[in-house]
Formats: structure tokens, C-alpha cells, sequence
């Protein structure tokens, strides 16, 4: 039976374990989006992670539109992350950079009053974060046909800065209601052109982005995350099991590394499923590596692993406030609590203060 402590290797990545570390927003960069020393001992604290997957990251100003949140389109980003990658490789790590267009969800105030970009012109639920507080989406604008290269050569940019910056390798973020996730499915994509309409023509600006992406850092070193199961953010579609099928069916032809799903189960945390599990369709279709991540703990996650159901489980909460999450599964010791206020703060409460499980022995 394979175990979360067994190694798996993701493309040209060999890792020491199955336990991954979800993205997970913190807000600890510069208001210019460029990242922080302290963000190097976050990361490096969690490098016993089979493989950490970065906070959501990104790829221009068009498409980030969350306070203090990182980015990877300039020199002086990837300056900043050169020492964060650095300190994770020093603790034996590996770490990839999640590559992040929010679509629709970026509020005009990080765009100098100018509409954020989607697959149709349409307005996001509930409020955006902004360095004022929070305050109600703009209208999106639909982004032209003709600007589509442009994107391309965002992704391209972004790509190549993760490669300058040392990371090894990347993560495209389609899921959760962002810019590719709205391309995907009907409920938001309402165009008429060739991305809109059929199944086919909606997997069309995904299968670019990834091509792009694949082609900078090697499809080897590419993964991709999407969010299958039910609506998020505003974002839904009619007959997910098809459109993520052909989704993962072109990644696989790309040759993406792994798929990595946040499927949560009916009474999810964070969103509620609203169809069967759409993980055995991409499963089957993909073919590779399949990493789920929703509600997990250690013996959900052994199960799942064991089962078949999951090649690896990518957690997310549970390593915010647990830098030795590994080792604590491990033993099954108790995990600390995080602190949902100091989620998104931007100094080092709730954020490098938590203890490890040895340190809370000792103390």
C-alpha cells in the first residue's frame, strides 16, 4: 500500500514525501508586490513539505488585485525571491511558484480606476480586498481576441522569471474563480468567439497558457491547479465532468507534471460540492500524478492515498499554523490552531511564531 510517507516523483521533481503545502495567500509583501525577508523563514520553516507550492503569485499588475500579495513580473520581484527560494533549498526543499491572473476578482483600484479583464463582461459577488478595506467589485470588461497574445507573453514573462529566480518549477493557478477558471466554464463564459461557446473553444485559452508556460520551464516542471466541483467566487459550469475531462486530457498531450484539484465534499470549509467528484474523470483522463487538497487530515489523506483516489494530498490550512505538519501526521500529535485574524496581516504574528512540535515539547 503506498503511504503520505512514501516518495513520488512529479515529472522531473523527486519528492521525499506526499505531503505538499497548498498555495496560501498571506500578505506579506510590499504594497508594490514585491516580497519580504521574512517571507524567506515562512517558507524555509515548512521545507520538510514533499514539495511547497507558493502563495498565489502574480504574473502582471492586470491581473493582481489582492493587498500586499507577491508578484513575479519585474526585476525587483525576482531579486526579492532569489533568498526565499534559497533559504527552502538550504532546509532541503523543493518549491514551485504559483502563476496567478485573478480575472475578474481584481478591484479597478489596482488598476488605476481602469475595469479588470474577464471571458465576459460581468461583475464578481460579494467584495474585493483592497488597501481601504473591502469594497464592491468593478464591472469586467471582456479581454479582446487581440489581446490574447498579450496575456501569452505575461505568462511567458512571469515563467521566465520564476526560472531566473531559481524556483523548480511552477504551478498555473485555473481554479477558484480566476481568469483561466472563467475562460472554462459556461457560467461565466458568455463569448461568442473562438473561446466561447463549445467545450472545445473554452479549453482553448488554458491549452495556450499551458503550451506558454511548458515552454519556458519545461512541461516536466509544470503543474496545474483547478477547482472542478461546484461555484466559487461566481464562477460554475453546467457539466464540469466534460469540460475538466478534455481539460486534463490536453494537459496530459502538453505533458504537464501533475494535477492538483481543490474539490471540496458537500459540506465543504470553503465552498460545497454540487456534483458528484469530478477527481476520477480527471484521474482517468490525465492519466499522471493527481494531488487532492480539501478537508484533509492525516488519515483522510493515508486513506485516499492508499485507495488510489490520490497519488498526494496538498494541505493548505493545516500549514499555516503546523511548520512541521509532516512530522506531526507522522506521530499523530495534536496540531496547533491558526489564527484566522492574522491570516492576511502583514507582520510576523501568526505567520513565523508558531511552534514546531518539538519546541512545544520542550516549552
Amino acid at each position: 500500500m503506498p503511504s503520505l510517507f512514501d516518495p513520488i516523483r512529479l515529472g522531473s521533481l523527486d519528492l521525499p514525501n506526499r505531503i505538499l503545502m497548498a498555495p496560501l495567500t498571506r500578505g506579506r509583501s510590499t504594497r508594490e508586490h514585491v516580497p519580504t525577508p521574512i517571507m524567506a523563514e515562512y517558507y524555509a520553516q515548512r521545507a520538510g513539505a514533499g514539495l511547497i507550492i507558493t502563495e498565489a503569485t502574480g504574473i502582471s499588475q492586470e491581473g493582481l488585485g489582492w493587498p500586499y500579495a507577491p508578484g513575479i513580473w519585474n526585476e525587483a520581484q525576482v531579486e526579492a525571491w532569489k533568498p526565499i527560494v534559497k533559504a527552502v533549498h538550504d532546509k532541503g526543499g523543493r518549491i514551485a511558484l504559483q502563476l496567478w491572473h485573478m480575472g475578474y476578482l481584481v478591484h479597478p483600484d489596482f488598476l488605476g480606476g481602469q475595469p479588470p479583464v474577464s471571458s465576459s463582461a460581468r461583475t464578481a459577488p460579494d467584495e474585493a480586498h483592497t488597501y481601504e478595506g473591502k469594497k464592491p467589485y468593478g464591472e469586467a470588461r471582456a479581454l479582446r481576441e487581440d489581446e490574447i497574445p498579450r496575456l501569452l507573453a505575461d505568462y511567458e514573462n512571469a515563467a521566465k522569471n520564476a526560472v531566473a529566480a531559481g524556483f523548480d518549477g511552477v504551478q498555473i493557478h485555473a481554479a477558484n474563480g480566476y481568469l483561466i477558471d472563467e475562460f472554462l466554464r459556461d457560467g461565466a463564459n458568455k463569448r461568442t468567439d473562438r473561446y466561447g461557446g463549445s467545450i472545445e473553444n473554452r479549453v482553448r485559452l488554458l491549452t495556450k497558457i499551458a503550451q506558454t508556460v511548458a515552454g519556458v520551464v519545461g512541461p516536466e516542471r509544470t503543474g496545474i491547479r483547478f477547482s472542478p466541483n461546484g461555484p466559487i467566487q461566481g464562477v460554475d459550469d453546467s457539466d464540469p465532468h466534460a469540460v475538466f475531462g478534455l481539460a486534463a486530457e490536453v494537459m496530459a498531450r502538453i505533458g504537464l507534471a501533475y494535477i492538483e484539484l481543490r474539490e471540496p465534499g458537500p459540506n465543504g470549509t470553503f465552498g460545497k460540492a454540487t456534483v458528484a467528484p469530478v477527481a476520477p474523470t480527471i484521474k482517468k483522463a490525465f492519466g499522471g500524478p493527481v494531488i487532492l487538497n480539501c478537508d484533509y487530515d492525516g488519515p483522510k489523506a493515508q486513506a485516499a492515498v492508499e485507495s488510489g483516489e490520490a497519488d498526494a494530498i496538498a494541505f493548505g490550512r493545516p500549514y499555516l499554523a503546523n511548520p512541521d505538519l509532516p512530522e506531526r501526521i507522522a506521530e499523530g500529535a495534536p496540531l496547533n490552531k491558526d489564527d484566522m485574524k492574522t491570516w492576511y496581516s502583514q507582520g510576523p504574528e501568526g505567520y513565523v511564531d508558531y511552534p514546531t512540535l518539538s519546541q512545544a515539547k520542550a516549552a
